[in-house]
């Protein structure tokens, strides 16, 4: 584990927020654990172990039926901790893979089966080394015939430059975070307005609304500053939005969250039961457990 590493909270609070049956914790992680799972030799950090159990606990304890499970960067396109969490989830977890130009047809139509559904591209710079577009375009023809999606993390000041790419893609699209806006600036102003018009004219585009620990300069436990973006996402697109912890939280820097009170985040969000059913339970359902 790096030295200035951060462990997940060990004592989350118990949320008030009673959250709606069936909700989908939809962006999560596990790393490891190393000893069963090593983690990547190129990776650019080295985390805590966070195993399937622990994750599973976390969400028994904070009210969710079902998790998405993102393959974590520290293990590169090694799925095998990401999908081993799949297949003993009882069915109640679904995943998103990262893959090379070289998997086969074989690999993925495994992993379908084990409850992958889509591939992550990253483009956040200090977190991996960039994938030449060509080969994600190839990668991205290649799952559209199994129904995935395609799972894109950038910073707000990339997205003119990867405007023209994310559009072409054959696939739905989720957008992590809602592309990391600098919560500093307005929130009607022209940088967080050319996300919002990235979705508005694309309809195959959705949007994350999670991870105000990461966005706010503010802080916590309320985030307040984060608040106005997420709850424009929601009321805007509120069919093509989803929510996820992030637990472990990985490569968080200046403190950890209380999971606990990222959920009491929620209803600030989603202010009214329909828009929280839509962003927990029925997006998530329609975009991972279609079959």
């Amino acid at each position: 584990m790096d030295p200035d590493w951060l462990v997940f909270h060990p004592n989350p609070t118990r949320p008030s927020f009673r959250l709606p049956a069936g909700s989908v914790d939809a962006h999560c992680h596990v790393f490891g654990p190393a000893a069963e799972f090593p983690f990547a030799p190129e990776r650019k950090y080295t985390p805590c172990d966070a195993s399937r159990h622990q994750l599973y606990a976390l969400r028994d304890f904070l009210g969710f039926e079902r998790n998405v499970v993102v393959q974590a960067t520290c293990h590169g396109n090694d799925n095998r901790a990401m999908v081993d969490a799949l297949v003993h989830s009882g069915g109640r977890a679904r995943g998103v893979a990262s893959v090379s130009r070289d998997v086969t047809d074989a690999e993925l139509r495994a992993m379908h089966e084990a409850g992958v559904r889509g591939t992550r591209f990253n483009f956040v710079r200090r977190l991996v080394d960039f994938t030449p577009r060509e080969v994600l375009a190839d990668i991205a023809r290649r799952i559209a015939p199994l129904g995935w999606h395609v799972v894109i993390y950038f910073e707000a000041q990339d997205l003119p430059e990867l405007w023209d790419f994310f559009t072409s893609l054959p696939t739905v699209v989720v957008v992590d975070h809602m592309g990391r806006p600098d919560v500093s600036k307005p929130v009607d102003g022209p940088e967080f307005g050319l996300f919002l018009r990235l979705l508005a004219e694309h309809p195959n585009i959705w949007s994350k609304v999670s991870c105000p620990e990461r966005l706010s300069k503010s802080g916590p436990p309320t985030y307040d500053d984060v608040v106005p973006f997420a709850r424009k996402v929601v009321e805007s697109f509120p069919d093509r939005v989803l929510w996820g912890t992030d637990w472990p939280h990985p490569n968080m820097k200046s403190h950890m969250p209380d999971d606990g009170l990222l959920v009491d985040y929620l209803p600030r969000i989603a202010v009214t039961p329909e828009l929280q059913r839509k962003l927990l339970v029925d997006n998530p359902m329609r975009l991972y457990w279609a079959d």
